[in-house]
């Protein structure tokens, strides 16, 4: 029976919400999965035949170490997407790099000059670092205020007022195909759709336009590697009446398994392919 880690962290050790639905797909199909925390030292990872990165969301204050412990680990196990892409994926100034896929549109900061620039040209903006996951650090700027900037390396991107009707969407798209599809809108007084912010997510019918999109964007980003990914998760806003990218999630973007169960039959085909 093959053996898989699904690398999770201190916080949440049993998985991510609703790994029951994954835990039970992975032993439908033969597979002999646990969840075990990505900083444990006692975890044999060597002795796994394959290790996804699921739930390590701790790891945005410790990006070095992070990557330090998958690359340790893909040097004798294979990493669903890989260290490389983790690379890549962990600053957000990869929005910069995604050639003709539609982006919101995206400044590298790293003065208050330049943020000023930025609110000049956009008016209110979003301020976020380029390491971070869970909307902690996200500001809101606005124009007339004083501007300071974080310590840490940020991006700065207008505000999408259509967060407040459209709501972010996210396309899943596993193993090359676009899965399903969540909305999520932030609560009172929020542009974070995150849970501990007070967002809600549901699941909404597969769209064209967004999943055409989403496909898109992981095709560009897979030129980074030079390979196709393996997962990922677009999340995309409605700026100036069109879909936009605004983050892609191909380390280790939740399932959102407690709202969508059929994803977790999805990713245990993908795991069991990738296993051959």
């Amino acid at each position: 029976m093959n053996s898989v880690l699904l690398a999770t962290s201190r916080d949440w050790p049993a998985g991510e919400p609703g790994h029951e639905t994954l835990d039970k797909a992975l032993i439908a199909r033969g597979i002999d999965a646990r969840w075990a925390v990505w900083d444990d030292a006692s975890v044999d990872w060597v002795g796994a035949d394959l290790v996804a990165v699921r739930s390590t969301w701790d790891y945005m204050t410790r990006s070095e170490e992070f990557l330090a412990w998958v690359h340790s680990v893909e040097a004798t196990t294979t990493v669903l997407n890989g260290a490389d892409v983790f690379q890549w994926n962990l600053d957000k100034g990869y929005l910069a790099r995604l050639g003709d896929v539609p982006v919101v549109p995206t400044r590298l900061v790293v003065s208050a000059a330049e943020l000023e620039a930025t609110v000049a040209e956009f008016g209110d903006v979003v301020v976020k670092p380029r390491v971070g996951a869970g909307g902690i650090g996200v500001t809101v700027v606005r124009r007339g205020n004083a501007i300071a900037l974080p310590d840490a390396p940020v991006l700065a991107q207008p505000l999408v007022t259509t967060i407040h009707t459209d709501g972010e969407t996210s396309v899943f798209v596993i193993g090359g195909e676009a899965v399903s599809m969540v909305n999520k809108v932030p609560g009172a007084g929020e542009i974070r759709v995150h849970e501990q912010f007070g967002g809600r997510t549901t699941e909404v019918a597969m769209s064209g336009p967004e999943s055409v999109l989403a496909l898109e964007a992981l095709r560009a980003a897979a030129e980074f590697t030079g390979r196709p990914l393996d997962y990922g998760r677009v999340d995309l806003l409605k700026y100036d009446g069109n879909w936009c990218v605004s983050e892609l999630e191909v380390t280790e973007p939740g399932l959102y398994l407690d709202v969508l169960p059929a994803n977790a039959e999805v990713f245990a085909d993908l795991v069991a392919a990738r296993l051959g």
